[in-house]
């Protein structure tokens, strides 16, 4: 097996769901043919039972072996989103961060993302759809409540960055909150260049 299918079993256990196109995005885009490429190794490794497919999408969506999301569940999208995010700062890094939907008390925040931005902790909030005031007042405060909460006790609050087309009005004091409409925004907005594209080494890793 390539240290390829590894990661990209990996990948598949981290964001939960991935499309075809991410795949290639990831780990094809540098070859000379990349859609037939992806094709080939994701065939393999459905077959093998190392991976699972949902062909109700399109392009092809895929879980990692065992999932229990239902194959038409619709927090794909959501999942997808977030596999965009990634996609979008690993255009300027590899984030040194990047857990989907990490786990807090009950009652506080519940953030799409936890990453690192040139080195500053951050949560992401990926807005697809469109909220009320009030909703987002609440979700600004339980980020506050988390904030002063035991978890954050000893550490630096992290960031809050808000993806969405709309943008609110949002009240705090304590924390800080950025609005764009996309990574790449808030990245150009800070002035961060994109990386320069070196293509990777595959290298064979031999299982049993």
């Amino acid at each position: 097996m390539m240290n390829r299918d590894l990661k990209i079993m990996k990948d598949l256990e981290k964001f939960r769901v991935m499309s075809r196109d991410d795949i290639i995005d990831l780990y094809f885009s540098h070859l000379k043919n990349p859609i037939t490429n992806a094709n080939t190794v994701l065939k393999r490794l459905v077959r093998d039972n190392q991976i699972e497919v949902s062909r109700s999408f399109s392009p092809y969506v895929y879980f990692p072996y065992g999932s229990n999301m239902k194959r038409d569940s619709t927090k794909i999208p959501h999942f997808l989103k977030i596999v965009d995010v990634y996609k979008q700062i690993k255009q300027y890094e590899d984030p040194v961060v990047f857990e989907v939907e990490p786990k807090y008390s009950k009652g506080l925040a519940e953030p799409d993302i936890l990453t690192t931005i040139k080195g500053v902790h951050c949560f992401i909030e990926v807005q697809r759809n469109l909220y009320s005031q009030k909703v987002m007042d609440q979700k600004i405060k339980r980020y506050e409540a988390l904030k002063y909460s035991d978890e954050f006790i000893d550490s630096k609050f992290p960031v809050v960055i808000m993806v969405s087309e709309a943008k609110y009005k949002i009240n705090h004091d304590d924390i800080n909150v950025v609005q764009v409409s996309s990574i790449n925004d808030f990245m150009n907005s800070i002035n961060v260049r994109k990386k320069k594209y070196v293509k990777p080494r595959e290298v064979s890793v031999k299982i049993g």
